[in-house]
């Protein structure tokens, strides 16, 4: 305990993805004058994180006839009845205002129609083409931006500094700051802040396909469970229907062929060549997330033949040259795998790609922790059981705008550091040293074990009989964890030590997943049950609850409160159309 590194600050934000980042530029602008302001990160600033792989775009109701109010209907009915209403509303009203701060301000530049107004794609689950975008590279260039206006803004940087532990006050009722672990060098650091905004992102990589990097684990939400905090909606799992393909071989495996394509036309075709998607929905292609890669799966099983495990998305009926032209990024990423994109077949498959779930919030990003602000993926509430393509870096960036705000304001009425529960600081040190005190073996063998326990048990599709065996080999695969160690000789940079930790996040995020989909005995959204295929009663709508309390979870449910339109009714005017799309 005396060896370790002691810092303090005022604001501390864990994560620079789209929410830590847009967080970071409005503390700046909101909190007195001479507020230290960190930013925290596991990798490096604008290299790591999920917001810089985002391709489709960003939703925002800035098309012709398009409304807050239609958007805003899309997302709950895309989030089949469960979002948190008044998060949804800030979230599509707040980003008509975003998109222009990111053009206006941060300097992004997004493509443009001809006569000058903001194209917008064509994404599935949605009465209008909303999605605004820098070709299929959207990502890349709103975090570019966003780090050129953090890095001048002159906030302290922690890069390379792994968080591993929410340290409370002794009472309990607020956070003192943050225990992490300098990767650079292997010294633990505790970090003391007046408001932490916990912004690391998702990442459900604890799937045989995904589409996060392999360092996202989850580790924001391992350490609020363990802090005590109330998850909801932690069943809910996006997988996304085109994961490329391309054999155990590659990590490319996984990585999304983005929604911009079927919303242009492509089509999936089974193994005899056939396309499927109509005899799942009537909207084709273009339904949601989740109904779509269930028609996958389900074709999935429905084949016979070895030499293919997915199906097949042809865009080439749509003109290789037009394709080529539209999707630079991924035509030329399917090339690198060996793939034609715009000319040939490309094999896919459902892959895991982002999480409704997170900390219980309210509208301004607070948790029950006075201190803890959470942002971005590790919000719940706003998508309920399924998030629209197009929404993620929205939340991420609108959320994120809005923790900087709340911390800026709520910091003035703060008075100084508080000071930690050295019980809970000691206690979490031990844990992230627990595999130096072991027989050093191998960890990745173990990671693969839960992949396929996941994939095969809580997955797309799920009965309470597969959760149950899912539950039971996710206990032993921790056991097994537990008892295996790492070299202790050399901590800086020891990849193995940080690929234990990655796990045993997975491990805990794993149980809870399961628990969630176990008690939830109807099917919404990204949430499938096959035995409970019924969705209920729409207004007996409920959100499941997650804690962890000495190790054991417990899960409750609680009603969903329409704070603004009930089952039934809608926000449009009367004469409105039902959708501003062209049919198929």
């Amino acid at each position: 305990m005396q060896d370790i590194d002691r810092h303090d600050t005022d604001i501390l934000i864990l994560g620079t993805g789209g929410a830590g980042l847009f967080a970071a530029l409005h503390a700046r602008q909101t909190a007195p004058e001479g507020t230290r302001i960190t930013i925290a990160v596991k990798g490096l600033i604008g290299k790591c994180g999920c917001t810089r792989m985002v391709q489709g775009g960003y939703n925002v109701s800035l098309g012709p006839g398009d409304s807050v109010k239609r958007h805003f209907m899309d997302t709950i009915n895309g989030g089949k009845w469960l979002p948190n209403q008044d998060m949804a509303w800030r979230l599509c009203e707040l980003a008509v205002e975003r998109v222009r701060e990111l053009e206006n301000e941060v300097g992004c530049f997004f493509d443009r129609n001809p006569d000058g107004t903001l194209h917008h794609k064509a994404f599935a689950g949605q009465t209008a083409d909303r999605t605004v975008h820098k070709g299929d590279l959207t990502g890349i260039e709103i975090i570019n931006r966003l780090m050129e206006k953090v890095l001048a803004s002159g906030v302290e940087k922690l890069q390379e500094h792994r968080a591993v532990g929410l340290i409370p006050t002794r009472d309990g009722s607020a956070l003192a700051g943050v225990l992490m672990i300098d990767m650079r060098t292997g010294r633990f650091r505790f970090v003391r802040a007046r408001t932490v905004l916990m912004a690391t992102g998702g990442g459900p990589t604890m799937y045989r396909y995904h589409t996060p990097s392999g360092d996202k684990t989850m580790d924001g939400l391992a350490m609020a469970l363990r802090a005590g905090l109330p998850l909801r909606d932690m069943e809910m799992v996006q997988f996304h229907p085109t994961g490329l393909l391309a054999g155990d071989h590659t990590r490319m495996t996984g990585t999304v062929l983005e929604e911009g394509l079927r919303g242009a036309g492509g089509q999936l075709l089974n193994h005899a060549g056939h396309r499927f998607m109509f005899e799942y929905d009537g909207k084709g292609e273009r339904a949601t997330r989740d109904v779509v890669s269930r028609g996958i799966y389900a074709e999935m099983r429905k084949n016979n033949n070895p030499d293919q495990q997915g199906v097949f998305i042809s865009m080439a009926h749509l003109g290789p040259d037009n394709v080529r032209q539209k999707f630079k990024g991924m035509v030329k990423r399917c090339a690198d795998c060996g793939f034609d994109l715009a000319g040939g077949l490309v094999e896919v498959v459902p892959t895991a790609h982002y999480f409704m779930g997170g900390v219980v919030v309210d509208v301004d990003t607070r948790t029950a922790l006075e201190g803890l602000y959470v942002a971005g993926e590790d919000a719940g509430g706003a998508h309920g059981s399924n998030r629209l393509g197009g929404n993620g870096v929205a939340n991420s960036t609108v959320y994120g705008g809005v923790a900087g705000d709340t911390m800026g304001q709520d910091i003035r009425k703060m008075g100084a550091l508080r000071d930690p529960d050295e019980t809970v600081l000691e206690a979490e040190l031990a844990r992230a040293c627990h595999p130096l005190t072991r027989t050093p073996d191998l960890v990745q063998p173990l990671r693969r074990e839960l992949q396929d326990a996941m994939w095969d048990h809580v997955g797309v599709m799920r009965t309470a009989e597969g959760i149950t065996a899912g539950l039971g080999r996710i206990a032993e695969i921790s056991d097994r964890l537990m008892e295996i160690g790492v070299a202790p000789d050399n901590l800086a940079f020891n990849l193995t030590w940080h690929d234990w930790l990655n796990l045993r996040s997975l491990c805990d995020v794993s149980e809870v997943i399961a628990h969630a989909a176990l008690a939830r005995d109807n099917s919404r959204g990204a949430h499938y049950r096959e035995d409970f295929p019924d969705a209920g009663a729409l207004e007996d709508s409920y959100f499941t609850v997650v804690r962890q309390d000495g190790g054991t979870v417990t899960t409750e449910r609680q009603p969903v409160e329409f704070t603004i339109v009930r089952p039934g009714e809608t926000v449009l005017p009367a004469n409105e159309p039902e959708t501003l799309v062209a049919a198929q």
